[in-house]
């Protein structure tokens, strides 16, 4: 006698996940229906990526301890030697 009710609500809520689906991506076919050609692939795209961020990697780091030398030579900012013992 319970499962009648159950299986209205079931039968409710599957009708809601019905009308509430997930849109078609139509990034892939064209209005028509028909399929979009493969996007082009970026050859040695590592490489590229490893000359990009290793030589301003190794920028940032020498200006950044280029600065930290000058801060502390110029005494604007100097660590302080406590111990924490």
């Amino acid at each position: 006698m319970a499962a009648a009710p159950c299986r209205r609500i079931l039968a409710q809520v599957k009708d809601k996940l019905h009308k509430t689906s997930v849109p078609v991506r139509t990034s892939v076919t064209t209005t028509t229906g028909a399929m979009l050609n493969k996007p082009p692939v970026t050859k040695f795209s590592m490489i590229k990526i490893m000359s990009t961020v290793v030589p301003f990697l190794y920028l940032g780091a020498s200006v950044s301890r280029k600065g930290a030398a000058f801060l502390e030579e110029n005494d604007i900012f100097v660590p302080d030697d406590d111990d924490d013992d």
